[in-house]
Order: C-alpha cells, then structure tokens, then sequence
C-alpha cells in the first residue's frame, strides 16, 4: 500500500480581492493578474514550490477564482500534476453550522485541517500569491529544524517608512522572535514578515482550534494567531530572506515590478531557477522595418510597427504604424492602432485603443499611473 504521508504541505492563500489594484482585480483575483510579459502573479509561489521540491500544494480561492482556477488547471505547467499529492484548488465549503466564506487567513487553514491530515505531515508552509519573487523554500524548512521551532517566519528587511503595512517583529542574535506587531503605527524595528511560515504542524492545528472558539478573533495570523503562540511562549524564529521580494498590491508597485525587470535588472527572470507558466503557444514576436524597440521586453506573438521604450509588451499585442509607447506594461491581445500614444500606463488584457488616440502623461510630469481596464474600447 502507497503511503499517502508527506513531510511538508504547502497552504497557498489566492484568494484575496486586492482592491488596491482597482480595476485590474475587478473580475480576477490578484494571483491571476498578468505580469512580466507572459506570466501571472501567481506563477512565482507555484514555482518556487516545485524548484524547492515541494509537491503537495493546496490553492485556497475564494474572490472571482474563475481564471485562477482555470489557469491553474491540474497544476501540469508546475509539474504538480501528481497521483499523490500534486496540487488542488481548496475554495470554501458549507459546513454544518458554518459560513461558506473563509473569514481571515488563519480561518482559511482551518476550514482545511481534514486535507492537511490525510497527508499526516510534519510541517505545514504557509505562503501568499500575490508576491513576486524567488525563494528555495528548503532552505527555509531546514533553518526551521535547526532551531527546534514551532514556527518560522520569513522576513525582509524594509525601510522605515514602508514598516506600517507590514507585520513587524523584533529578534534576538539567534533569531528567536521576541516581539511581533501587525502593521505598527510607530514601528519599533523595520523586519517585516513577508507572509510566508512554517509550522509545525501539530503546533498549528491546536492553535487554529483555539482561534476557531475565539469569538473576538479576526481569524488572521497576524493579528491572531502569531501572537498568541508568542504570547504562550512558543519557540518562534525569524529567517532573513536577502533577494528580490516585491508585494505589488498597489498600482505603482506592480508597475515598478515589472520596470524592474528592465534595464539593470533588479529582478532577472533568466537562470536556473525557472519561473514555469501556462500559456499559449504563439509565433515568435514580428518587428517590422521602421519600428524601434529600446530596453523592452516583447512577448511571443506580438507585433511591433511602432515604437516601444521602456515597457513590458505581453503576447498577442499589435502596436500599429507610427504609435508610441513608453514606460508602460501592455498585457495580451490588446491593439494599439497607428499613431496613438500610450505613456506611463498599464493597459489590461484585450483593450482596443483607435488610431490617434492618447494615453496617460509622460512620466516626468505625472505622478499617477493611468490604468486601462479589461476589454476597453477607445474609439
């Protein structure tokens, strides 16, 4: 008989509306929003989690999950298409006595404690997908058994002034976490929880149990869980992480997300570490004779007539004749005919912008990212 035991589970929360985002995320949830010319946000958790050997992953949806899920499919792009474990899309469920939303982060889990069981496994990770970067999250289980923790929080170090929207902890030379607050007015250290944990599992449950019979809880590990655990006097370690980590759950941070991949390339998509999507198989990308590209990135079936400087250009895209683009993401399918201008914008997916037409304000004398909703039509 085939044991279905797994030492680690991986708990993905997708399920959030990302509000900030305003109309990018008016009929998607925030992992499916595209991003770097042909991937969506949610490509880089899914990924990290195949590149650190972690197979067993359960997706919780919950906000407008109809392209997730559907891109997400049976996991195949990620190589989690796997007989035991692999992936699976956990959105929420009525139960006797029960609403059928989840209520918070720590809820979501523990709506989910009958598919962690079956798995009977040691540790339980915890992860966000909504976040653009690359982690080997081994490294991290494995710090995790060094220091004998009951849980392990991954964190960045940020600037003062981006410390408010974070949870923010305070640590010993060893790493043993000794103060833990979400979101600070007045932050006392500028280590920020990146959202992503690990748990010993059975440490977990009982305190999701205690949670579940809280009635004054908001159901969130920040808020909730984390510091009861640490108020209770559980071992709890932070894990410095020194890449790339960008929450773009804002305008300008997707936007500077995606202009970091250009130029001196903050961020860089290219080495081993392979970033896995599922997409369509076009023709490569066509630049026509009088077009000019600088420092751009262009997908696989685009078609460039114009002029593109600075910008993320997704597949699909058709810039006509003499328009101009700069400084600016265009994601799939959307037409820009002759002469029209796009600056420092987003234009979302399948949007038709007319000959002529202008776009945005150059970057220099504008502070405001314009943003093109979903099938726009300028005409």
């Amino acid at each position: 008989m085939i044991s279905n035991k797994k030492e680690c589970v991986v708990m993905l929360l997708a399920g959030g509306q990302g509000s900030r985002l305003g109309s990018l995320t008016t009929k998607i949830a925030k992992p499916s929003v595209p991003f770097g010319g042909k991937y969506r946000i949610i490509d880089f958790t899914l990924s990290n989690c195949v590149n650190s050997n972690l197979d067993t992953v359960g997706v919780l949806t919950q906000y407008q999950p109809l392209i997730l899920n559907s891109y997400i499919g049976d996991g195949k792009p990620w190589d989690l298409d796997r007989l035991y474990g692999g992936i699976n899309i956990l959105p929420p469920y009525q139960r006797v006595g029960d609403s059928t939303w989840y209520s918070g982060t720590a809820d979501a889990i523990y709506q989910n404690i009958n598919f962690i069981d079956q798995y009977d496994p040691e540790y339980v990770l915890v992860l966000s997908g909504d976040h653009i970067y690359k982690m080997d999250y081994s490294l991290m289980i494995n710090y995790h058994k060094e220091k004998k923790a009951d849980c392990t929080i991954s964190v960045i170090d940020v600037t003062y002034e981006e410390a408010s929207r974070f949870g923010i902890l305070s640590s010993n030379q060893d790493g043993l976490i000794t103060e833990f607050e979400e979101k600070p007015i007045y932050p006392r250290s500028t280590l920020a929880s990146m959202g992503i944990y690990v748990f010993n599992w059975s440490k977990l449950k009982e305190y999701l149990e205690l949670d579940s019979i809280d009635y004054q809880s908001s159901k969130d590990f920040g808020k909730n869980v984390i510091p009861r655990m640490l108020n209770s006097g559980e071992k709890l370690y932070s894990y410095e992480f020194k890449g790339y980590w960008k929450d773009v759950g804002t305008i300008d941070s997707l936007w500077q997300a995606n202009m970091d991949l250009l130029g001196d390339n903050k961020f860089d998509l290219n080495g081993d570490w392979v970033i896995y999507s599922r997409h369509m198989e076009k023709p490569p990308h066509f630049i026509g004779s009088n077009a000019s590209v600088k420092n751009s990135i262009i997908s696989e079936g685009a078609v460039i007539l114009g002029t593109v400087e600075n910008s993320i250009i997704f597949s699909g895209v058709k810039i006509g004749e003499n328009a101009v683009v700069k400084d600016s993401v265009v994601m799939a399918d959307v037409n820009i005919e002759e002469n029209a201008v796009i600056n420092y914008s987003i234009i979302d997916e399948l949007c038709y912008i007319s000959e002529n037409k202008k776009v945005g304000y150059e970057k220099e004398n504008n502070e405001n990212i314009t943003v093109l909703p979903r099938e726009s039509k300028l005409i």
